[in-house]
């Protein structure tokens, strides 16, 4: 299969597509951009300087990928990128921003698919197979790990951590992080419980999840994790609880060393 690109679409000179790659109606494609195999970029999109797409990519119509941070002190000279893995799908709408540090890079990972009006603002870091459901906005430097859901409209507030295989329920407001593998929710948001269904979908079952059952509880009432069986869910929640955190976590004082 060839290329199709639409003879309205706008790429600029130094822009080299590989084979299976798709360009849309109007959509435009800045300098110093790469685009991998497959990708299908879909009307009015906007590809801007310093984005590196991996492939299988799919860009529905009005996506901006790599505008400028929304940070007033950004000089538009410094050189800093957004970062996108494979097969993520992106919907009408989204928009994602490069990093504000110098050689600095907003990351996405692969296989994640963010519904309509979605934004990931600068230098944040989203891991594979996560998904943003409509109007969910994160700020700057903020961290979402592999496997969460992100309810509709959404909000985090910059430098928050989001835990791997979270699920946060729609219109909730996060100024704190969100412990791996529960459910939070709530004005003011509070952890609610393991997301079992997302746990069970990821095949996290049997002991595995019971050891996170047990983990829970004890952080509940402020105990040490030590002595329970040392899984690979429960070496992940160690390792994200010892990160000291510049937010805090919701609905906890205070979380006993792990």
């Amino acid at each position: 299969m060839t290329q199709l690109i639409h003879p309205t679409a706008c790429l600029a000179e130094s822009v080299v597509l590989p084979e299976d790659v798709r360009i849309g109606p109007f959509a435009v494609i800045e300098d110093d951009v790469e685009i991998g195999a497959g990708c299908n970029i879909g009307s009015h999109a906007v590809l801007r300087r310093h984005v590196r797409m991996g492939s299988g990519n799919v860009l529905h119509p009005h996506v901006v990928l790599g505008n400028l941070p929304q940070d007033v002190g950004f000089r538009e000279e410094t050189v800093s990128y957004l970062q996108i893995g494979d097969d993520n799908v992106f919907r009408e709408g989204f928009t994602a921003h490069r990093a504000t540090q110098e050689n600095g890079a907003t990351r996405i990972g692969s296989g994640c698919y963010f519904m309509n009006h979605s934004h990931v603002a600068h230098d944040c870091e989203i891991g594979d197979a996560t998904i943003f459901a409509n109007n969910v906005a994160i700020g700057g430097f903020v961290s979402v790990g592999r496997n969460v859901f992100m309810g509709g409209a959404v909000v985090v507030h910059q430098f928050c951590r989001v835990g791997a295989y979270a699920i946060v329920q729609g219109t909730t407001g996060l100024n704190m992080d969100v412990i791996p593998y529960m459910l939070i929710g709530g004005r003011p948001a509070r952890h609610y419980r393991l997301n079992s269904i997302g746990l069970r979908r990821a095949g996290i079952s049997g002991n595995r999840y019971k050891v996170l059952e047990q983990a829970f509880r004890r952080l509940r009432s402020r105990q040490s994790l030590d002595g329970l069986e040392e899984t690979e869910e429960l070496r992940l929640l160690k390792e994200w609880l010892a990160v000291k955190s510049k937010r805090g976590l919701h609905g906890f004082v205070e979380i006993a060393k792990a």
